[in-house]
């Protein structure tokens, strides 16, 4: 039997310990931490420390979603992972998160590669699958750890952390934000990409905000606003993908979005590009402090290129996960590059 729509049941997020300041990084390459700071507007950034790469990071923000759902693993039979560090080049992150998690083996699980959206695919589909009657619930994971060449304008935001979503019907007890509508926006701009073999991403420098970021970014927006009958008006929390602070805030500006919509999920100064994890860490943000009935509007965006738009209603209100009690220990720049070529 199909679900009419589906909805968020629960969420969970892991970011690592490590940090690392803009400042730090700006001395090292001899540049005014001052510029560099009112350029992109990202004080810190996440590092991925020893042993955490983007499974460990993805089982964890699972188990913490699966924590607060009230429901067995066994009674979820759909896990996609989006990401753009997989750790093997042959060998399901997806699968392997499954079996972590002790979710059912009958189970529809692949990894996903769309740059930064690939979260928000894998929300896509899970979706499609809770609606269609195909799964109950399902788990859709964005989970990265960054890469930025030493010395490149990505060294500045390219950071580490996972967000996950249980997503299942939107009549079950637990719901707690219902889908109401989801859009996409897609086409071939070579914005950003990285070649099999290579290390590191390459970049078209400005030509990743027009006709890269911007340009789908405005194309979604609009188009799931006309189809739904909605205005940025309507909408209590808005969640952004954030390269950085820059990108975002100009975005917003244009529509006309407020403060007070963007506050909640607007994590990138003190966190940094998550990249795959990016939107969807925001909306884990935006979750814990919305109240029934508000209504969420998210957009992703992945580099190459293409953007993914969610409208969404509470159902119930939100609650805040449990503290993280681990402190951040902040590195210096030789640690960080110690840490970030292992």
């Amino acid at each position: 039997m199909h679900a009419e729509r589906s909805a968020i049941i629960s969420f969970g997020r892991y970011l690592p310990t490590l940090r690392i300041t803009t400042e730090e990084i700006a001395k090292a390459h001899g540049q005014d931490p001052a510029v560099i700071h009112g350029g992109i507007g990202v004080e810190e950034k996440t590092v991925p420390g020893e042993g955490e790469d983007s499974f460990t990071m993805a089982f964890e923000a699972g188990k913490l979603a699966l924590d607060q759902a009230g429901i067995q693993s066994s009674e979820i039979s759909a896990v996609y992972v989006g990401s753009e560090s997989h750790p093997y080049a042959v060998k399901p992150t997806s699968g392997m998160v499954a079996s972590a998690l002790h979710v059912h083996p009958f189970s529809f699980c692949a990894d996903l590669e769309f740059a930064c959206k690939a979260g928000t695919a894998g929300m896509q589909i899970v979706d499609s699958f809770v609606r269609s009657g195909q799964v109950r619930y399902g788990l859709a994971i964005g989970s990265d750890t960054a890469q930025g060449r030493p010395g490149d304008a990505l060294e500045y935001t390219a950071a580490a952390g996972a967000a996950a979503v249980i997503l299942g019907p939107a009549d079950a007890k637990n719901a707690l934000c219902r889908i109401d509508a989801t859009l996409s926006f897609t086409s071939d701009t070579p914005d950003f990409w990285r070649a099999n073999g290579e290390d590191f991403p390459a970049h078209a420098g400005r030509f990743t905000g027009e006709p890269g970021y911007f340009h789908h970014m405005r194309e979604v927006i609009t188009g799931v606003l006309d189809t739904s009958k909605t205005s940025i008006a309507d909408f209590d929390h808005i969640v952004l993908h954030m390269p950085n602070a820059k990108f975002p805030s100009r975005i917003a500006k244009e529509f006309g979005m407020k403060k007070e919509q963007l506050q909640h999920g607007f994590i990138v100064p003190r966190i940094g590009n998550t990249y795959a994890a990016c939107s969807l860490l925001g909306l884990t943000f935006a979750l814990e402090q919305a109240k029934k009935g508000q209504r969420i509007l998210l957009v992703s965006y992945g580099s190459g290129a293409g953007s993914d738009a969610f409208i969404l209603t509470m159902l119930r209100d939100g609650k805040e996960l449990p503290k993280d009690e681990r402190m951040p220990r902040y590195l210096s720049y030789g640690e960080y590059l110690q840490a970030a070529t292992k």
